[in-house]
């Protein structure tokens, strides 16, 4: 499809003819349908558009289900065309329920032109069809990830991913266990961007206190508080044109994601202390390594606003789920600490086999410490499996840190976990699963066939 071709669906014609306007400039052909039945016969009679704009209401009524229900028609005939849905600030809760349904984002009336623009643009992107091409090399070639270690298929396929969305203006999630790399991926998500000449503004949303938030984020005026001396910027204004990157979001209180939202939502702020509006032009990208829809279902994180933060969620596996990769990384941080201190490092294979088989917790960074460590106190540039073994300090989680309450479960329950769990990390190899639970195979044997547990002979 090449022509940039754009439905607009909304009983208002000065809604229409306002888009219309908007939209021409930019180069686009439309068409627009004043019902969900005029749209259906435009659907079916003319070359199908790259994009739909559909308004939730066309009655009185302002419930939304006429919208709702023609997004579903929608995602069940058209669905390769993506739509973004048009609604009020009063109408959120309806915009996230029509994203759940498939929409791929949703616009605020009034609108701002630019946001509107980037936002179609974007999804027009995101949407076109790329060949992915999961090898390192090639990547390389095309992007640049410096500093981004890894080449198993998984990490490519994450690569290939930040390469095609870092041109768009697209909010980016970040999602994955604590030292997984969520900084440098949001780093790198900036550096093959459009935005890459301007500002990259980190953010630590978990070690900003309640009461300094807006202050924090949107800045204030002299004389907004009792310690407020000068004027000073806020985050989003620091990012302005740039990219805003919202770490440890799932720590951020109730009171605040509302804040945030707003920002997010309509592209403007007023600095603490006053009460002129600022527009702000941002890329945001946000990362948590906390479970969002559990915290939703709790009712500590709210819907609407991750639906707005997103558009594309990226998973960071674990080292766990990479081992592939942990000797990439070990060279890695051998060379730098060897330039470091002016020492030829190297080590056996027996000690990388050794850290291959290690847990991990901590990840990337619990990796990288004990490499460090080890470096600096032993007195040889060849790390053996004994120097490792001696300066690890194992990383205890806090979700695993004490046993089940007496009465949560019998010895035989336990049993069967503490298996489960040795079979899933090793992978199914039997004789490290025994090993690790203090059994002999026969007895490992045993206790698969007595809980009728699967396995593979090694």
């Amino acid at each position: 499809m090449t022509e940039k071709k754009i439905l607009i669906i909304d009983d208002d014609e000065a809604i229409c003819v306002s888009l219309s306007v908007v939209l021409k400039r930019q180069g686009y052909q439309t068409r627009y349908a004043q019902s969900p039945q005029a749209a259906v016969q435009l659907l079916q009679t003319e070359s199908k558009p790259q994009l739909i704009l559909l308004d939730m209401n066309f009655s009185p009524q302002t419930s939304g289900e006429q919208g709702l229900n023609f997004l579903a028609y929608i995602r069940k005939d058209e669905p390769e065309i993506p739509v973004i849905l048009i609604t009020g600030w009063a109408t959120i809760e309806l915009a996230v329920k029509g994203m759940k349904m498939g929409a791929a984002d949703f616009i605020s009336k009034p609108w701002d032109n630019g946001h509107l623009l980037n936002t179609i643009q974007t999804i027009i992107n995101i949407n076109h069809q790329y060949d992915i091409s999961h090898n390192r090399e090639k990547l390389d070639s095309r992007y640049d990830f410096t500093h981004i270690i890894g080449k198993s298929p998984a990490f490519l396929k994450i690569l290939d991913t930040i390469g095609r969305i870092a041109s768009t203006d697209a909010s980016v999630l970040i999602k994955g266990e604590s030292g997984t790399g969520k900084e440098l991926i949001a780093e790198a998500i900036h550096q093959n961007s459009l935005r890459k000449k301007q500002a990259f503004v980190k953010v630590n949303l978990g070690g900003i206190s309640s009461s300094l938030f807006e202050s924090e984020m949107f800045g204030h005026v002299k004389g907004a508080f009792t310690d407020a001396r000068y004027d000073r910027k806020g985050r989003f204004e620091l990012a302005d044109k740039g990219t805003i990157f919202l770490d440890e979001i799932g720590d951020l209180e109730l009171a605040n994601q509302v804040k945030l939202l707003r920002v997010l939502q309509d592209r403007t702020y007023e600095v603490l202390g006053s009460s002129k509006s600022k527009t702000i032009d941002v890329r945001v990208v946000a990362a948590t390594n906390r479970n969002l829809d559990e915290m939703i279902a709790d009712g500590s994180f709210r819907e609407d606003l991750l639906y707005r933060i997103n558009l594309i969620t990226i998973y960071l596996p674990s080292l766990r789920e990479r081992p592939e990769d942990i000797p990439l990384l070990v060279d890695f941080f051998l060379k730098n600490l060897g330039a470091l201190y002016s020492r030829s490092l190297s080590i056996s294979q027996e000690a990388l086999s050794w850290i291959q088989s290690l847990p991990l917790p901590g990840n990337v960074r619990e990796l990288k410490n004990l490499i460090e460590r080890t470096c600096l106190v032993s007195p040889s540039d060849k790390l053996e499996l004994k120097d490792f073994m001696q300066h690890y300090q194992p990383v205890v989680s806090k979700q695993h840190s004490s046993l089940p309450n007496v009465g949560a479960m019998t010895l035989e329950e336990l049993e069967v976990q503490m298996i489960h769990k040795a079979m899933e990390f090793h992978r199914g190899k039997l004789t490290q699963v025994a090993k690790s639970l203090g059994l002999t195979r026969s007895s490992l044997y045993r206790r698969l066939e007595k809980y009728n547990i699967p396995y593979n002979s090694d």
